[in-house]
């Protein structure tokens, strides 16, 4: 089975769209993905020069945009927009740098119809580079 694009699924779009493609789905519970950084990304430039590093709020940011993802593929979540509610227990473990592909996963928790929890991880070559526990909130996807 094919999985639709993640831009057949997220209202985000580049320059934010941090999720390239969504190998593995599991309704309900939860979504495996990745993210290839070129090293042609704008913020490596400014972060840091000489010694370009991904930024780690923007891990936390693809993490939760696989959790939206894994969210808006549920039919009973149509119409809305998962919005961040809050980071719990964020670690970072190791830099992240041009050419690396991120490996998203992410388990779906506690669901209700305002809100929902998940604990994700980003990893490189199997090496956890991140992990946290993201809430979200639910809104109109409609304005």
């Amino acid at each position: 089975m094919t999985l639709p694009a993640p831009a057949e699924v997220l209202p985000h779009r580049a320059p934010f769209l941090l999720l390239d493609e969504v190998t593995e789905l599991r309704l309900g519970e939860g979504a495996v993905g990745r993210w290839h950084l070129s090293g042609e990304e704008e913020f490596f430039t400014g972060h840091f020069p000489g010694r370009p590093t991904l930024p780690g709020v923007l891990m936390l940011e693809s993490i939760a945009q696989l959790g939206a993802y894994a969210v808006l593929s549920d039919a009973r979540h149509a119409g809305k927009l998962p919005l961040f509610g809050g980071v719990d227990r964020a670690r970072f473990r190791r830099q992240v740098v041009p050419g690396d592909t991120l490996t998203l996963e992410i388990t779906l928790g506690r669901m209700s119809a305002r809100a929902g929890r998940g604990a994700g991880r980003a990893l490189v070559d199997g090496e956890v580079a991140c992990e946290a526990e993201v809430l979200f909130v639910f809104a109109d996807a409609a304005g």
